[in-house]
């Protein structure tokens, strides 16, 4: 079978298309004909080795991923062969993620995709929309699990409205009754976010971005979606309410911030970091069930027309899709198998 892999980390041009014999899957475990990749910033980060030795020899990147069951081992229940399905953390602990035809991934990796729904979706969850409910259900005031109605009465704030996160965040805080504002740098970003669903865009470098949130919410968010905590640290501080949370999610902007401490003890807000590695596994599995269900409402959809631009290359592509992540393009970058 045809699939990507590097043998020593770093830029794009260590991507290789190879040839590989397709995994056998053990008990436990399933394995998936792969339809479509999804690649995310920790994609590249990874293969770009941030300063760490390589886990094993060789690798196959991406963590998410949209196919049909290929086969099925020994005492996995519930997947069958046929069945169309969405990969999440296929290459976290492993050597091998989505960048191939066949990929062999742990049953509870792999998650029944709604016959509603495209394998452009299905390669689109993983890690966005897994982030963006962990960021949402962290408030020590707010509910643990999303449906239609938990979060309603409560605003949030999204940073980046029209990353793939910031997409996901506004999708499901909307379906889950929230009002929701964000923040994007432009005219055609603030397009993509209204039509993801926030109720009210912010375009943080053409405005007052804390008269205008004050002005939509007087009495403060309750909870911060956040990309970029250093950049953003001072507007935080302005927007909050009494009680708030700020779920940072990325450093985008900086790996260090400062802020004042008297102002947040005040208003007693917390600051939530998430990485979707090391939630455990709880937190992972109230958040495969919740997208599922939302997924199966026909929340989280993709597209320019519900605002996130697609960018689609072919498997032997795949260093040129990595470049578009790492570049930053708006969208969300998949790979066709």
């Amino acid at each position: 079978m045809k699939a990507i892999s590097y043998t020593r980390t770093g830029d794009p041009s260590v991507l290789q298309l190879v040839d590989r014999e397709a995994g056998t899957p053990g008990p436990g475990e399933v394995r998936v004909r792969v339809v479509v990749s999804g690649v995310n910033p920790t994609d590249w980060k990874t293969r770009s080795g941030n300063g760490q030795p390589m886990a094993f020899a060789e690798v196959v990147p991406n963590q998410d991923g949209a196919g049909v069951v290929d086969a099925v081992g020994e005492g996995v229940v519930g997947l069958e062969v046929g069945q169309r399905v969405w990969l999440y953390l296929a290459q976290h602990q492993r050597p091998t993620g989505t960048a191939q035809e066949l990929t062999v991934l742990p049953a509870e990796r792999v998650v029944p995709l709604a016959d509603s729904a495209s394998f452009d979706v299905g390669a689109s969850l993983g890690v966005p929309a897994m982030t963006a409910h962990r960021a949402l259900t962290v408030a020590e005031d707010g509910p643990t699990r999303l449906r239609p109605g938990a979060l309603e009465g409560r605003t949030v704030l999204v940073a980046g409205g029209a990353g793939a996160v910031g997409h996901a965040a506004i999708q499901l805080a909307r379906w889950a009754g929230a009002t929701v504002v964000t923040t994007v740098s432009g005219p055609e970003k603030a397009a993509l976010a209204t039509a993801a669903g926030a109720h009210h865009v912010v375009d943080y470098k053409h405005s007052d971005a804390v008269a205008e949130i004050r002005a939509v919410v007087p009495d403060g968010v309750h909870l911060v979606v956040e990309v970029a905590p250093a950049q953003n640290a001072a507007l935080n501080a302005a927007v909050t309410a009494n009680r708030a949370v700020i779920a940072i999610y990325a450093n985008n902007g900086g790996d260090e911030m400062t802020f004042d401490v008297r102002p947040h003890m005040v208003l007693n807000t917390r600051f939530q970091f998430v990485l979707l590695y090391t939630v455990g596994g709880r937190a992972l599995a109230e958040a495969v069930e919740d997208v599922q269900a939302a997924v199966a409402a026909g929340v989280l959809e993709v597209g320019g027309a519900t605002g996130l631009p697609l960018h689609r290359f072919p498997l032997e592509r795949t260093a040129d899709a990595h470049t578009a992540v790492q570049d930053g393009v708006t969208g969300k970058v998949l790979i066709d198998l």
